[in-house]
């Protein structure tokens, strides 16, 4: 098919819709990376969420605040980096200092989310110098780098994170660690460790007050924005067929504002009946015992272009399983939603809690896939809390509501807001256990 053909309406409808839904992540993650081009020198957006000029990071000195809303579902078991990656403008250095026995990982993903390179605890990766580079990156990797990992398109993302315990003392020590960590261009590259104290980088004042993680893909844009991710990630293979039909549409829609509008008003149409719903975690993934689910294939979708953009609409930026491992739920036991005006139970059998190597934490979000502020400032439980309490019979209850539970049962106590909420579990560096499917979490029970 050539611009040169005549379409019909829906025709044009039937491909912008699919195309939207294909490319909703793809876009979702250019316009990141569009975001971050003007920031001066890394910093803090809003003081609380990593912000950086394109090709450098950006590291934040502690657990992420709650009014951060850059990226739905965060944690409160790490202290987390943000990098913006523009591989097309230039190759880039990322260090690996020395963690010793802590637990860390950085995701490296490219424009459609994929992973593109293996750095951390899992992979047994030594400290020193590792190189990124875009896929039509010719040269030597210069003297002292490790490793060189080539992604598939020229943008992408970077996110270290590394494992905190719930102390003042353990924070003391991840500051020391994580002066270590940099990513920056090629040019740059000195061969020394570069270090920088993080928790003394500036902040860009921004608006902080949104219920909801900011809006990354806009169906008005979608038009104009389609053309630019596509080149920016060739096809895969099999993917041939699907960019040819849709840059003839986009061809005739260039030379027909009328068929422009068409696509736009679809987009718009797609948002809310086809991705809009994925937000809800109870609406996709491999359905598990007692309402819970999860996906296998995070980070590495392909072409499985369901998970992969209800993942980027629910909780973008997910690590490989191998890496992480996570559960979702909505529902309780009975499969009512799960809401504060009721109180739950969660109780991990005797040598039941998650199996991994690394950590693992369950971590409660609110209708807007983000923390719910309380008095405690507790988002989750798990591995970093040491003050957990067990049953006589060696069974762990975490218990979910809006009020306390009780003296004596405070430690284990999860806040929840007054609505509709979910629940998450992670389990970093998950063992076979996990991988191959015989660990699922408990019920969630209502009391």
């Amino acid at each position: 098919m050539t611009a040169t053909q005549r379409m019909t309406e829906p025709y044009v409808r039937m491909v912008a819709r699919d195309a939207y839904f294909w490319a909703w992540p793809m876009i979702n993650v250019y316009n990141r990376r569009l975001a971050f081009k003007d920031v001066p020198v890394p910093g803090l957006m809003g003081g609380v969420a990593p912000a950086a000029p394109v090709n450098h990071l950006s590291m934040l000195s502690n657990y992420i605040e709650p009014q951060e809303r850059v990226v739905a579902c965060p944690n409160q078991d790490v202290v987390y980096g943000g990098c913006a990656l523009g591989l097309d403008e230039s190759p880039v250095i990322i260090q690996v200092p020395d963690f010793g026995k802590r637990f860390w990982v950085y995701q490296i993903v490219d424009l459609r989310t994929d992973s593109f390179a293996e750095l951390g605890a899992m992979y047994g990766t030594p400290p020193g110098f590792y190189l990124l580079v875009g896929p039509d990156w010719k040269g030597d990797a210069p003297q002292g780098i490790a490793k060189v990992f080539r992604a598939t398109t020229q943008t992408g993302f970077v996110v270290p994170r590394v494992f905190q315990e719930d102390t003042p003392q353990d924070n003391t020590a991840v500051r020391s660690i994580i002066s270590g960590i940099d990513l920056y261009p090629l040019a740059m590259y000195d061969g020394q460790m570069k270090r920088r104290d993080w928790s003394k980088i500036p902040n860009f004042p921004t608006d902080t007050s949104s219920e909801s993680e900011t809006k990354w893909v806009v169906p008005e844009r979608f038009v104009d924005e389609l053309p630019l991710v596509m080149k920016d990630a060739p096809p895969l293979p099999g993917e041939e067929a699907r960019y040819a039909r849709i840059r003839a549409v986009l061809a005739a829609a260039q030379s027909d504002p009328a068929l422009k509008q068409v696509m736009t008003d679809e987009a718009a149409k797609a948002e809310q009946e086809l991705v809009a719903p994925l937000f809800e975690f109870r609406n996709y993934g491999i359905v598990l015992p007692h309402h819970w689910s999860k996906q296998d294939n995070g980070a590495m979708f392909g072409t499985d272009y369901l998970t992969r953009t209800a993942v980027a609409k629910s909780n973008i930026l997910v690590n490989k399983p191998s890496e992480t491992t996570y559960f979702y739920q909505d529902l309780d036991a009975s499969g009512d939603r799960l809401d504060g005006a009721n109180r739950y139970t969660v109780t991990f059998p005797m040598d039941g809690l998650p199996p991994v190597r690394g950590f693992w934490s369950l971590t409660l979000y609110n209708e807007n896939h983000f923390f719910a502020p309380n008095d405690l400032k507790r988002y989750s439980l798990g591995t970093k809390n040491k003050g957990l309490q067990a049953n006589a019979d060696g069974s762990l209850t975490l218990y979910v509501q809006a009020d306390s539970p009780g003296a004596g049962k405070e430690a284990n106590w999860l806040p929840a807001p007054k609505g509709p909420f979910s629940l998450y579990v992670r389990a970093y560096w998950p063992t076979e256990a996990i991988t191959s499917g015989n660990w699922t979490p408990p019920a969630v029970t209502r009391a």
